[in-house]
């Protein structure tokens, strides 16, 4: 792995555990402003553009505070000339919304960079809280017919 591509993702770790102690700021200088910028965080339906993909983070960091251990664990970070990815488990200590103590929280995450002007940017964030095997019937939707 590249020095630029580890000092990146050093910077997007840490701008992470400053996200969860409801700070977003950090992290905003560390994405892409391109209108293919994506984030999908477990907290609501997709989001596309910087603008709208800031909104989101924004929203979702407003409902976390008082972050604290947080680690990334990889399992796997990809590199190629201009696109780079990884996929790891985020672990951390927060208090979610007005819930009076903090709960530990587990996310699956996905990160995908892409050089431009040459430095890394993140271009895309995907997180959710499958982090253990499940069963096929955890995929149906509660209160949904898919038939119509």
């Amino acid at each position: 792995m590249t020095a630029d591509l580890t000092q990146a993702r050093k910077l997007y770790h840490e701008s992470v555990a400053a996200f969860i102690t409801g700070n977003p700021a950090v992290q905003k200088p560390l994405w892409s402003r391109r209108d293919d910028v994506t984030l999908a965080n477990p907290l609501g339906p997709p989001a596309k553009g910087f603008e709208q993909m800031w909104q989101h983070a924004e929203a979702a960091s407003a409902l976390v505070s008082e972050g604290e251990d947080y680690s990334f664990d990889p399992v796997s970070v990809v590199e190629t000339a201009d696109l780079a990815y990884e996929v790891g488990i985020e672990r951390n200590k927060v208090r979610l919304g007005d819930a009076p103590e903090k709960v530990p929280v587990s996310l699956r995450v996905t990160t995908i960079f892409r050089r431009e002007d040459r430095e890394w940017k993140i271009v895309h964030r995907h997180a959710d809280s499958i982090t253990e095997q499940r069963t096929i019937q955890s995929l149906a939707s509660p209160g949904k017919n898919p038939t119509g």
